[in-house]
């Protein structure tokens, strides 16, 4: 079997129930458009504009900010129907599942937009993931093909895909068809190429409402999972969010977080932009230095950061003289802003904050680029539609009192119901009446604006990658000489947190290595991607316990947290 042949279809997944679906396609947030005739539109009406600067895979990697190239949207186009029939060449068929894991260069966008036409789903994976989570990615979706850039940040991908692909043999299952966009690829269509209708995979009767593309959870209980989100659902949120930020032809827009990111990519992000024939900007890295360079260099208006870099930018504006006239708005999300910082954004860097609090799931909220200083620094916005349904419950599901925090639910016209295949998870995540338990514990203000407060999901977030503690525990706990592992989040001014993991037990490491160096090594071996190792490693010969003389692991983190965040 190759690639050629046709996968199994995608399992079964129920539309948004219909008294929803009718409501939002009255209010016109559901439109018939798809991802095809959605960028087919786009790229006929911007024609030589710029649409995207950046690095090319094409040339060796890597390669310096000189090195960038420029196209417009008529070449993009040209591009990207090259890379649809790419895939097709490769047997990549309508409805297939194609696993994207490009760096932050313009082939990245030319291969996004290059699946979508081939009719095709993409999976967002990171570059920094490995053959776990890929392997992962692939088996659950019997992706047909993975794109990837060799030597893209230092990495052999290659090898993970080998890697990956013999876990997946050893399974019975069939591995997706190595893509590597470095090598060489066709420069010619054939005259009668056009672009593909999508497959229905859902008993929705409007063809938009079937599933366009994956996205990927934080992975707050193991491995990511998938998010199947609709081109009715994902497009509503694209062309809202970019009426929101105020996107316009004039917006130049500077990609510094992992295109992959639901956040760089739709809020309003890539798309966004894409959109409104803005200009992108790839960043080829997240230094500060690099992205003052490009903003001087292209005009740049607008940007999309984490808390950490945007406190490196603080940092390095207050060292020397600093002048970025064009930058417009930065847009700041992934975790909470602490509002010290956010007050300084303005001053120092001359451009207006906008907060951004989501999730690949669905709901985004911003703060409005015309709210009040007070509300734009301490709040982290309100929903994208009317029609976002914000529930703040306590333990025991009751709503709470104005002002007090809880847990945040949500439903609505961009928010999922289900994940793909995950049925336990499915259990636990949402209610039975469709609202999402999204882990967030948030107050709710009586204008509409929610603060974050914080998490009760085991969840890291490190630089606003979320790590699930379950899959680093499991893991160590597969480490020789260990009987009980923990993973905890450390306070971290720069990160947000680190990763701390507490280890119970007689570690015997290597001659002459440290025990940090030994458990990522180990950890590494066993496919966990590097973003998930861990910053810091304790070793305890027995747990402490809590004041009551049990051991709770949910307090055991929290103290561990408070005793080793300085040390």
């Amino acid at each position: 079997m190759n690639a050629a042949t046709r996968r199994p279809p995608l399992a079964p997944i129920a539309p948004i129930p219909e008294e929803f679906a009718s409501r939002y396609r009255a209010q016109g947030y559901y439109t018939e458009q798809t991802f095809p005739d959605f960028i087919r539109q786009v790229l006929e009406s911007y024609g030589d504009r710029t649409a995207a600067v950046g690095l090319s895979t094409r040339r060796t990697y890597p390669t310096s900010s000189t090195d960038t190239v420029s196209w417009t949207y008529r070449e993009l186009g040209e591009q990207a129907h090259l890379a649809a029939h790419h895939l097709r060449s490769l047997g990549v068929l309508p409805g297939d599942r194609v696993l994207l894991q490009l760096p932050n260069t313009l082939e990245y966008l030319s291969y996004t937009l290059g699946v979508f036409l081939a009719g095709a789903l993409p999976i967002f994976a990171l570059p920094k993931h490995r053959a776990r989570d890929l392997a992962h990615f692939a088996g659950s979706t019997d992706a047909a093909a993975h794109v990837f850039a060799q030597g893209a940040e230092q990495t052999d991908y290659r090898q993970i895909y080998r890697d990956y692909s013999q876990q997946l043999t050893d399974q019975g299952k069939t591995p997706p068809v190595a893509v590597d966009v470095t090598q060489a690829l066709p420069n010619t269509l054939p005259d009668s190429w056009v672009y593909d209708t999508p497959i229905a995979d859902r008993s929705a009767p409007v063809l938009s409402e079937n599933t366009a593309l994956f996205q990927l959870s934080g992975g707050t209980t193991g491995l990511s999972k998938l998010i199947p989100r609709t081109h009715a659902d994902y497009l509503y949120s694209v062309r809202a969010s970019a009426d929101i930020c105020e996107v316009s032809g004039e917006t130049v827009n500077l990609v510094v977080l992992p295109a992959a990111h639901n956040f760089t990519m739709s809020s309003p992000g890539i798309l966004g932009s894409f959109y409104r024939g803005a200009t992108l900007v790839f960043a080829h890295d997240p230094s500060p230095q690099t992205s003052f360079e490009l903003i001087k260099t292209h005009g740049v208006t607008q940007v999309s950061l984490v808390p950490p870099l945007v406190q490196s930018w603080l940092t390095l504006a207050t060292r020397r003289p600093l002048e970025l006239p064009s930058l417009k708005v930065i847009q700041v999300g992934g975790a909470k802003l602490a509002p010290s910082v956010a007050e300084r954004i303005g001053p120092v860097l001359g451009a207006t904050l906008q907060q951004v609090a989501g999730m690949a799931e669905g709901l985004v909220n911003y703060t409005r680029l015309d709210d009040d200083p007070a509300t734009i620094c301490t709040t982290q916005g309100r929903p994208i539609s009317s029609d976002d349904e914000l529930l703040v419950v306590d333990t025991q599901g009751a709503e709470v009192e104005a002002g007090l925090a809880g847990e945040l639910l949500t439903r609505g016209p961009y928010t999922i119901r289900a994940y793909y295949g995950a049925q336990t998870a499915n259990r636990t995540s949402f209610t039975e009446d469709g609202f999402y338990r999204t882990g967030d514990l948030v107050i709710r203000h009586p204008d509409g604006n929610i603060e974050m407060v914080g998490r009760i999901k085991d969840q890291i977030n490190r630089a606003g990658e979320k790590i699930a503690t379950d899959e680093l525990e499991d893991l160590a706990l597969g480490l020789e000489g260990v009987q009980d592992a923990i993973a905890v989040g450390l306070p971290d001014s720069q990160l947000g947190e680190k990763i701390g993991l507490v280890l119970v037990g007689q570690l015997v490491p290597p001659a002459g290595q440290q025990a940090l160096a030994w458990v990522r090594s180990e950890l590494r071996q066993r496919g966990l991607s590097d973003f998930k190792l861990p910053d810091r490693v304790f070793i305890l010969e027995k747990l402490p316990l809590t004041t009551v003389g049990k051991i709770s692991r949910k307090d055991l983190r929290a103290q561990l947290a408070r005793e080793f965040s300085d040390s």
